[in-house]
């Protein structure tokens, strides 16, 4: 079923490409014939334009993991009250955005903080391709803005990480292709006797992927020792599965880095001026109050780009107007 809505999703948007295609050339024919068309043009071209982002944005999603949902812990910096209040901040930016998408949220635990903010808070973020968008939000997130909380209203500078994890699901099916498979067969070793000596009844099983080898002579049918050596692959095979999780879980874990200055991925400047940027991507946007309410989607496509290819928003010219 999850296959099927993907292809219908896919015949959708490419119907819907060729339809908004044909609407602007007829637009642009009408200009060149002198009709006033921008009233229609210009609406049509930021559909345009915003259809083909979010199109590009399913192609730069191709990690193995991207598809899944994902799992988001939010923890405030040193700070008190100030950091934990941007971490509510944060967290109410990024539940406004899972709003936008028609995502499900869960907030599995929450420590509220003494007087403001949270101290923490995990949540889960459930629908297609959430972990692959929010791999954006893996860091230190910085905030300068006059303190509220500051009776003297001075600046002061905060701090909050987030970390975002796939949501893995535990079940590992093992198939095992027949034609993936070379089995020999030879004589049992052991103590003699007659059977053993006249029947190639051993079995020896290579799963050629894997190059995972197994055998079995116990007993002295080969249906039998074949029965027993497919056990031992699939409980190998298994095993190197959950090997592969746990590297994947290792690599996760040690991406994470210190609460403080100098690791922050972004920062958001509410004085002496406005203004978030993105010191991966290089992507700035003045309209700080937008992005804060949950539209994060030129944040997220930034880092796809640049996560793909290295190019920052300075080198492709990406920019969102005020």
């Amino acid at each position: 079923m999850q296959d099927r809505k993907r292809l219908e999703e896919a015949i959708e948007n490419n119907e819907r490409i060729a339809s908004l295609t044909d609407d602007l050339d007829t637009l642009f024919e009408l200009a060149r014939e002198g009709e006033s068309v921008e009233g229609e043009l210009v609406p049509a071209l930021k559909n345009y334009s915003a259809l083909l982002t979010k199109l590009e944005d399913q192609m730069l999603l191709a990690g193995d993991n991207d598809s899944l949902p994902a799992i988001m812990t939010i923890h405030p910096g040193a700070g008190g009250t100030e950091s934990q209040d941007w971490a509510e901040m944060l967290m109410r930016m990024y539940l406004r955005w899972a709003e936008r998408n028609n995502f499900g949220i869960v907030i599995t635990d929450r420590l509220e903080g003494e007087g403001a903010g949270i101290k923490s808070v995990t949540f889960e973020v459930n629908g297609p391709n959430a972990y692959g968008m929010l791999q954006s939000e893996i860091g230190v997130h910085r905030l300068v803005r006059i303190s509220p909380f500051d009776a003297n209203a001075r600046r002061h500078t905060s701090f909050a990480s987030v970390f975002v994890y796939p949501q893995i699901d535990d079940e590992i099916k093992i198939d095992i292709k027949l034609e993936d498979l070379r089995i020999d067969t030879f004589r049992s070793g052991g103590a003699g006797g007659q059977h053993v000596n006249m029947t190639d009844s051993a079995v020896r099983i290579t799963h050629l992927p894997t190059n995972t080898v197994v055998q079995c002579q116990n007993e002295r049918s080969q249906h039998k020792n074949r029965d027993s050596a497919m056990k031992q692959l699939r409980a190998k095979l298994y095993e190197a599965e959950l090997e592969k999780k746990r590297e994947e879980s290792r690599k996760t874990e040690a991406s994470k880095l210190e609460i403080n200055f100098g690791s922050q991925i972004r920062s958001y400047v509410l004085a002496p001026y406005r203004m978030i940027k993105d010191h991966r991507t290089k992507l700035s946007i003045g309209d700080v109050d937008r992005v804060l309410d949950g539209d994060m989607e030129a944040l997220i496509h930034a880092y796809l780009v640049w996560r793909k290819t290295g190019k920052t928003a300075n080198d492709t010219g990406d920019e969102l107007p005020d």
